[in-house]
């Protein structure tokens, strides 16, 4: 066996997003979306983290990480316009402190993909009152929060929800309106410039960024096309709001999941995320994986190379995960895990100034347009009981945070 170690001081973690473990966000577009009828699951108590905060924290220490990422949710903390909720201001305070006690660093997020419903239904990201309105959002989070906050990441890849939301339908707001949607990326461009000067007047040594979420996309027979797709891939994901903001980063947030394996296929001339068709191009399914998706770790590696021949900035890795439909015995976890960690360790060899990496997820969640089905946790949750099982991946997790290295075989 071979031991890969990485840097000092490197930073081991995992992530949950608001929505898609707290339950019972009332007062957000999605819960109404899914009121309506939009999706086929509804989230309901999720995976009641709002409650069991704290033994899930303890999960944390078990697993023997220093970093977590999290994030609150607008909906809770202001749930009108011209009226903020202290009540949940003092449930993220006891969130935040908790962590804190742990000795964690702790890395927020303010928007993951979820607005308040009357932000939505009223204004939205395309609004020219969006950015002046999450300013407001922001400024009090930082004010009454900012103190528990190591490192903020204030959107969560913003592109996913704005492409699905503004071109696709099938997110809140529901549009297919390319005007709409360049504005709505303006928005998000303009309202992040505003949440960071907030923060580093107030917190000047905190680093923010965004995160982005990276995809690799290859194929047997397209050759020089191919590349285009990356770039035009990435432009989309990256390149379209990073171009408005790069002067405002600290950091680069990577988030890298799989390959996209393209084939045309110009009967189908749409926006279909679930199917992994958009508009002409479709990326092809691995029938063993829940979601379809294909891992692949060498595409993290070409990730990592690229962003730093870019951007000379410190990169964390702020998501990378695979979904499951097994039990506790998750081997097709760990051995991703590991292989995408071979990769990152090569990259940082190689002179990649990689800082951090958070396996997603924690735990089991809603996941969205797929309900409860793709397991994603190094913790199983049983929605019906809401009893938390970590899985093997968890304990094999657990021996790379605690030592700081990886082990291989030669």
């Amino acid at each position: 066996m071979k031991k890969l170690k990485f840097p000092e001081g490197f930073l081991w973690g995992t992530a949950i997003s608001s929505y898609q473990v707290e339950g019972n966000n009332k007062n957000t577009d999605w819960w109404r979306w899914e009121q309506e009828g939009k999706i086929e699951t509804k989230s309901g108590l999720a995976s009641d983290y709002y409650n069991r905060f704290k033994s899930d924290h303890d999960l944390l220490q078990q697993l023997g990480c220093n970093t977590f990422r999290l994030s609150v949710e607008w909906a809770r903390l202001q749930p009108e316009k011209d009226k903020f909720d202290q009540k949940e201001f003092k449930h993220y305070k006891e969130v935040l402190g908790d962590l804190k006690k742990r000795g964690l660093h702790v890395q927020l997020s303010l928007w993951w993909w979820v607005s308040p419903d009357w932000f939505t239904k009223k204004y939205g990201f395309h609004h020219q009152k969006a950015s002046d309105l999450f300013a407001n959002y922001a400024q009090k989070v930082v004010d009454e929060l900012g103190e528990f906050v190591d490192m903020y990441q204030v959107f969560n890849e913003p592109m996913v929800p704005l492409g699905q939301g503004y071109l696709g339908k099938v997110f809140p707001p529901g549009f297919m309106n390319p005007w709409k949607f360049f504005r709505a990326a303006a928005g998000v461009a303009e309202s992040y410039k505003k949440a960071y000067e907030i923060i580093k007047k107030k917190y000047p040594n905190v680093p923010v960024g965004m995160s982005y979420l990276y995809n690799w996309y290859e194929s047997e027979n397209l050759g020089f096309v191919v590349k285009i797709i990356n770039r035009v891939s990435k432009w989309f994901r990256v390149d379209l709001i990073d171009g408005k903001i790069k002067d405002k980063l600290d950091f680069m947030a990577v988030q890298y999941y799989r390959l996209g394996r393209i084939k045309f296929d110009w009967k189908n001339i749409r926006m279909d995320s679930k199917n992994q068709i958009y508009f002409g191009i479709r990326v092809e399914d691995n029938k063993q994986n829940l979601m379809g998706w294909i891992t692949y770790p060498d595409g993290i590696y070409k990730v990592l190379k690229e962003v730093a021949k870019e951007r000379n900035l410190p990169i964390y890795i702020t998501e990378n995960g695979v979904p499951t439909d097994v039990g506790i015995d998750d081997q097709e976890r760990i051995d991703f895990i590991k292989d995408h960690l071979k990769f990152i360790h090569q990259a940082i060899e190689e002179g990649v100034d990689v800082r951090g990496y958070n396996h997603w997820s924690l735990m089991d969640n809603f996941e969205w347009l797929y309900g409860f089905e793709p397991r994603f946790g190094l913790v199983e949750v049983d929605f019906e009981t809401q009893k938390r099982t970590p899985r093997r991946s968890f304990y094999e997790y657990a021996k790379i945070c605690q030592s700081n290295e990886l082990e291989i075989e030669e």
